[in-house]
């Protein structure tokens, strides 16, 4: 006999099991028991607290930061029959009125509010009330990490939920975050009260998503042919540092032909919300941004996330490569970077108005992502280490498990390098310090001269390219640092020692020579999501359903995911159901989607045989 956990899994949500800990978490959050769930995207988490809020008595409060994300997930409830609203500024008074008066009759099963809503004097009062009335199911606080004032997202009125603690003791809690290291962890259990919370911390890893980390020769013409040979037709997100370079971005890809979008603070609201909302409810479009956009983005079939900067961070970049590949189908998370990267982050972050502390720990951070993206090894080893965690081998399906890395070794290199920094007093940028090297006529600085130095040509062995390669990796290595005072340039630092001595070997990979796009081969050229949907974007019954899907779709005002994700539709496709029965055996087509869409979908295998 399924249990009444299992039996709401199915016939709400659609799905005959559950995934990782879910289970694990909604019996203990169904029994009374408060939680942190610590999931990568993708993993489910919504599951964790929407499950248990339709098996306990009264109604679930849903606490996000993400007022313009809330209609969405409202929306996904309500296709599956479940009672949900939200509340936030969007709402025209006499809708929030109606929210409000359903909330207090008792007739919602989850509200979805922003945590500046939730913390006012009348609104705490109103749950008290509820909790003597109808009842308090629990209390969700999503994107908990927003707690820690370490974190790229602080929202100081996260420290202020130690409230709900406080005044409903009684009430379950669950907090939920796909990104927290270990001292991120123990602020959220401090700050939200969470000592006694049972802790579910479910793998990091995201076998779909493939991690390619390539050196930037010419950043545009490198993802132009990422895109032209993997991602055609596909939803996506490109991530930039600077407001400029994504409007930039933006403009130049339209003028190639692809429908993208830019997004990020320095724009109107009323256009940021009309470009996300392209971005949700549309196919194919890409969102060209800067870090301001995607915190709790919903849509699952996004198929790759590319930087075109780097992050300033390994949660940073975690968290945004996170946004890819959330329905489990292959996807890409690709980045270019360069040192000019290295020494624009780093001067940001020491330029900042933060406090000493805040920035040392910063820099850590940025040098943690620095060695991920200069690493011979496994990335998704690197990752999950990161995180505390450890990976039972190479994953093969990241740029170094499937194409090896050739490394040298680049012992006498490095010398040269740093030594040449040093006997230029430490004060120079690296395009300077690779002209002494190679013993250019340019190694002349207003009265510095340095033609003269025992450096000048030593290093004409290499290219001028190598020795670009060369300075990235000993900054990425921590042997070399940029120094603010003086505009950028490097320095030794304490780690050069044993290497000018020559007690120390330092390997170094060996860039790849840039593949000109006329020498890229059709059989390259195939994508590897057409491989992994085995042929679906050919098949016409596949271009079919989606049109159907996205049909259905603008007739309700939902993003198509709503209706159907990618993974659903794949398996309608493969297995071909002739009834109503066999269609409901398919994960993600729970009862209400059933009698909703089931003769729609059936009708179009019917017209295509």
């Amino acid at each position: 006999m399924p249990s009444a956990a299992h039996k709401i899994l199915h016939d709400t949500f659609g799905y005959a099991s559950f995934r990782g800990e879910q289970q694990a978490v909604v019996e203990h959050l169904a029994a009374g028991g408060d939680a942190l769930v610590l999931m990568p995207t993708g993993g489910g988490k919504s599951m964790c607290y929407q499950l248990p809020a339709l098996l306990r008595p009264g109604t679930g409060i849903v606490i996000s930061p993400l007022i313009a994300l809330m209609q969405d997930q409202v929306d996904a409830l309500k296709q599956l029959g479940v009672k949900a609203a939200f509340l936030n500024s969007s709402l025209a008074a006499d809708s929030a009125r109606e929210v409000f008066g359903n909330l207090m009759r008792g007739k919602l099963d989850i509200l979805y509010v922003a945590p500046e809503r939730l913390l006012t004097a009348g609104f705490l009062s109103a749950l008290e009330q509820l909790q003597d009335g109808p009842g308090l199911a629990l209390f969700a606080i999503d994107e908990a990490h927003c707690v820690s004032q370490w974190g790229h997202d602080f929202r100081p009125e996260y420290r202020e939920l130690t409230v709900l603690h406080q005044r409903f003791p009684a009430v379950p809690r669950i907090a939920l975050t796909a990104t927290a290291d270990a001292p991120t962890r123990r602020e959220i259990v401090e700050r939200l009260a969470l000592e006694q919370a049972r802790q579910f911390v479910a793998s990091f890893d995201r076998p779909n998503i493939r991690y390619r980390v390539m050196q930037k020769a010419n950043a545009r013409q490198q993802l132009q042919a990422f895109l032209e040979t993997e991602h055609a037709d596909d939803a996506g997100i490109i991530y930039c540092l600077s407001r400029k370079k994504v409007e930039e971005t933006a403009a130049w890809l339209k003028e190639k032909g692809w429908d993208a979008l830019p997004y990020h603070a320095g724009l109107d609201a009323a256009t940021r919300n009309k470009n996300q909302r392209r971005f949700l409810r549309e196919e194919g479009v890409i969102m060209v941004a800067t870090v301001a956009f995607g915190m709790g983005i919903d849509k699952p079939n996004v198929r790759f996330v590319a930087h075109l900067d780097l992050p300033k961070s390994m949660e940073g970049y975690y968290q945004e490569t996170g946004r890819a590949g959330r329905d489990g189908l292959p996807a890409d998370a690709w980045m270019t970077f360069g040192l000019g990267d290295v020494v624009s982050m780093r001067r940001l972050l020491d330029s900042g108005d933060a406090p000493e502390e805040r920035k040392r720990l910063e820099r850590q951070k940025l040098d943690a992502l620095l060695g991920f993206c200069e690493t011979t090894t496994c990335r998704h080893q690197a990752i999950l280490r990161y995180f505390g965690e450890e990976h039972p081998g190479d994953c093969g399906q990241c740029d170094n498990c499937l194409e090896p890395v050739d490394t040298w070794d680049g012992t006498q290199a490095a010398q040269m390098a740093l030594s040449c920094v040093y006997r230029t007093g430490q004060r120079f940028g690296v395009v300077h310090l690779i002209d002494v090297l190679l013993g250019k006529a340019t190694a002349k600085v207003e009265q510095f001269s340095h033609q003269q130095l025992s450096t000048f040509g030593i290093g004409q062995a290499l290219s001028q390219a190598q020795w670009s390669g060369v300075f990235r990796q000993l900054v990425a290595a921590g042997l070399l640092e940029t120094d603010m005072d003086a505009f950028g340039g490097l320095r030794l630092t304490d780690h050069a020692r044993p290497v000018l001595r020559g007690e120390q070997e330092v390997w170094l990979r060996r860039d790849a020579e840039p593949v000109k796009k006329s020498h890229i081969s059709k059989a390259e050229r195939a994508s590897r999501a057409k491989e992994a949907f085995a042929g679906a974007n050919e098949n016409p019954l596949w271009l079919t359903l989606k049109a159907k899907r996205m049909e259905l779709a603008r007739e309700q005002g939902v993003p198509p995911y709503v209706i159907f994700h990618d993974s659903t539709l794949l398996e309608i496709l493969n297995r071909r159901p002739a009834s109503l029965t066999e269609l409901g055996e398919i994960s993600g087509v729970g009862q209400a989607k059933l009698a909703k869409y089931g003769d729609a979908f059936l009708g179009v295998l019917e017209d295509i045989g």
